[in-house]
């Protein structure tokens, strides 16, 4: 899927410089560090796509080198997270409403099969872990914390791509769930959840039961729930202070 240039999307958005504040000097990360602090950021919803991630502002919030901050990009544009431009930089990438569809009929595709899976062979203690992390997700919804809920929501599904036991389709589906954060925070539709409440403990009842058709359908109809909830001709916006971003 290629994604799209900046440099042609009304949706681009430049980050606003920020004085470093005396007397905070940033720990030093190194490009793993920086790699997941910067992704975070993206998943939980604080850079929006179409954000320019200038190397300058970052190596000054993180004090670390430029080399080090463009070798933390490209692994982000490796994971189709960050869009180089040429001459322009690097830029939180902002999918299409067509690549959006793209995203959720790949899940489609590949979900049901791995919680079908799943749900033939689960253990006792990967069930366990299931339930734990649902709990979790209440706690967050609970508590009205939404950075929480984005996340955990994601990890839901990569918890399951990874007890398929498929190294390869958990990797393809780690990418999928990124991409699809970046497509709720473009499209989500207001005072709409992208997620509904229920339906993760729904499908971790018919893991548990064995019931590995039953699985697959809440899968597919969670799946269809959540595009659903979205608004595909809303686009984000606004004006990004890196380093408020970053403290």
């Amino acid at each position: 899927m290629t994604l799209p240039s900046p440099r042609s999307s009304p949706k681009h958005v430049r980050v606003r410089g920020a004085a470093s504040r005396p007397g905070r000097k940033p720990r030093p990360l190194d490009i793993e560090g920086i790699y997941q602090r910067v992704l975070g950021a993206i998943l939980e919803h604080q850079l929006p796509p179409g954000t320019q991630l200038v190397e300058e502002r970052l190596a000054s919030v993180f004090g670390v080198s430029r080399t080090k901050i463009r070798q933390a990009l490209a692994r982000l544009a490796h994971d189709s997270v960050v869009t180089n431009v040429p001459n322009r930089g690097a830029f939180v990438s902002s999918p299409t409403v067509e690549e959006a569809r793209e995203v959720f009929a790949a899940r489609r595709v590949i979900e049901p099969s791995l919680v079908e899976r799943v749900a033939r062979s689960a253990t006792a203690a990967q069930i366990a872990r299931l339930r734990e992390h649902v709990a979790l997700e209440s706690a967050a919804r609970a508590a009205g914390d939404k950075r929480s809920i984005i996340r955990l929501s994601g990890d839901f599904h990569q918890i399951i791509a990874e007890t398929a036991g498929n190294a390869f389709l958990a990797r393809t589906m780690r990418e999928l769930e990124t991409l699809t954060c970046l497509v709720i925070i473009l499209y989500d539709a207001p005072n709409v959840p992208s997620c509904p409440y229920h339906e993760h403990s729904d499908i971790t009842d018919a893991i548990e039961a064995h019931d590995a058709d039953r699985a697959a359908a809440l899968m597919l109809e969670h799946l269809n729930h959540v595009e659903g909830s979205l608004d595909l001709k809303q686009a984000a916006a606004g004006d990004i202070d890196l380093e408020a971003v970053f403290a």
